[in-house]
């Protein structure tokens, strides 16, 4: 059996606001998996879904160890340059907050970081060690 990654699921105060957001930025929500407590998107090979940070604070009985964003920052790798500028400047008009303005990286690449409403941290990159799919799936070397 091998390891996947299925569902990101990220918490939120208001799934109504961040749903919206999310559409912004171009993900497609399944209007037949959401509902008005959690909204499911296409992200690739996985699933991105939105629920009450409340909601899944008890769901896992993580009160004493969640207290809010744990460190996780989600990321999306574009095929150029000019492509994650367009990303970055897609969000900004959506309603993130920059983090970090899209520059070279100290490995090559090119990156920029935003919070999204809810302060979920994103990094938008273009990896140039590393192909995409048709997709948009990374092409891992092996």
């Amino acid at each position: 059996m091998s390891a996947n990654i299925t569902l990101i699921t990220l918490g939120v105060a208001d799934v109504a606001r961040a749903t919206a957001f999310y559409e912004e930025l171009g993900f497609v929500k399944s209007n037949t998996a959401s509902q008005a407590a959690a909204s499911f998107f296409r992200a690739g090979g996985v699933v991105l879904a939105l629920w009450s940070r409340e909601a899944q604070r008890k769901d896992a009985q993580a009160e004493s160890l969640w207290n809010g964003n744990g460190g996780i920052a989600v990321a999306q790798n574009v095929a150029s340059e000019a492509e994650v500028d367009a990303v970055m400047a897609r969000a900004e008009a959506a309603g993130a907050r920059i983090l970090k303005q899209a520059a070279k990286t100290f490995w090559g690449g090119y990156d920029g970081y935003f919070a999204d409403p809810d302060g979920n941290l994103w990094e938008v990159a273009f990896n140039p060690h590393w192909g995409l799919e048709d997709d948009g799936r990374i092409k891992l070397p092996e």
